[in-house]
């Protein structure tokens, strides 16, 4: 969850960087137990491709095919004082929805809405209303509340048999990981910051000898584990390893992260969603306090993302019994990467 705050606001806490874990927990099912039931068309999903949080709805959507029941409206890298705003869209406007900020559509629900306004969030298009923002429950309601719409040939991100090991190993990677590069980045002290340091890189080489023998994090197939692992290592060089100072390594200094980490992105409906450029651009701009100069930086090189990464030969099938998603809409496309010399 990537939130918008003040041009003058501060990202770094006066000790320990934590995270605001309160979100609009309305669900939307197949059931439609909470007044929103599935229904292809009705709602938007509303992301930034700069955020780890909202790239793994755009990972998952991609996955299981559900562009056409789902929209997609994208607010641009940076963001003004108020909220996410629409900037990529002709006038600044979002296309469907009609507003320029993403803070409109938080307030047409909640006219006081008091908190930060987060991407992703799904908004119901008729109402221009926002209905949930909880993005871990997004992902995972993509694939349990979906079925109905998912393509031909979609994965099983969530099967039932390993949710107890995905819930396990995403409960880690949430803390140590995802969140723990935040925790040095926006740490107040010295002291918490060589605490969020130290859990970060205990934790990557778990991970590393977890990854050692098994394709996959979870199983022998990509899980939501692997969706949410992917968004953090692939902004682990371009951004945290300078910018948050999580410099005892670079990921392509972690052999079995860095090929990991390459596997997966070379796999249709991942690296297809990655544009490295908004992702510099949001951090190195918004986070002012951090980079006061607000000066991106040109490197690191990127093409070896195209390189090959050896996983195949510990097994293990991507899809499982399904099959890779088709390219993106046209209109979805990122910039691409050359292939290496």
């Amino acid at each position: 969850m990537t939130k918008s705050v003040s041009e003058n606001a501060s990202y770094v806490e006066s000790g320990e960087f934590k995270r605001d874990t309160n979100y609009i927990t309305t669900r939307i099912t197949a059931d439609g137990s909470d007044g929103y039931p599935v229904e292809p068309g009705r709602y938007r999903l509303i992301a930034a491709r700069a955020c780890p949080w909202a790239n793994r709805a755009l990972i998952v959507r991609r996955l299981l095919g559900l562009e056409d029941a789902i929209s997609l409206g994208l607010c641009g890298p940076t963001h003004d004082k108020l909220s996410w705003t629409f900037d990529l869209d002709p006038g600044g406007v979002d296309p469907v929805l009609g507003i320029p900020r993403l803070r409109d559509a938080y307030l047409a629900r909640f006219p006081d809405y008091p908190r930060g306004i987060t991407v992703p969030a799904m908004v119901e298009v008729r109402t221009g209303q926002v209905v949930t923002n909880d993005y871990p429950q997004i992902t995972l309601d993509l694939s349990t509340e979906w079925t109905a719409y998912h393509r031909p040939g979609a994965p099983q991100l969530y099967p039932a048999e390993l949710r107890a090991e995905i819930d396990e190993v995403n409960l880690a990677v949430f803390q140590d990981v995802n969140n723990g590069v935040y925790r040095c980045g926006f740490a107040g002290t010295q002291e918490h910051y060589e605490q969020a340091y130290d859990r970060l890189f205990t934790r990557l080489d778990r991970l590393s000898e977890r990854l050692a023998t098994q394709r996959y994090l979870v199983g022998d197939t990509i899980t939501e584990a692997d969706v949410r692992l992917f968004t953090t290592l692939v902004r682990f060089d371009p951004v945290y390893h300078g910018h948050f100072k999580t410099n005892r390594s670079k990921l392509t200094e972690m052999p079995v992260l860095w090929a990991y980490a390459r596997d997966l992105y070379q796999t249709p409906g991942f690296g297809d969603t990655i544009d490295f450029g908004q992702i510099k651009e949001h951090y190195y701009v918004v986070h002012a306090d951090i980079n006061p100069t607000r000066i991106v930086p040109k490197g690191p090189e990127l093409t070896d993302w195209l390189t090959p990464h050896g996983r195949e030969a510990l097994g293990g099938r991507p899809f499982g019994d399904g099959t890779p998603p088709p390219p993106p809409p046209l209109t979805e496309r990122v910039p691409a990467l050359r292939e290496p010399a």
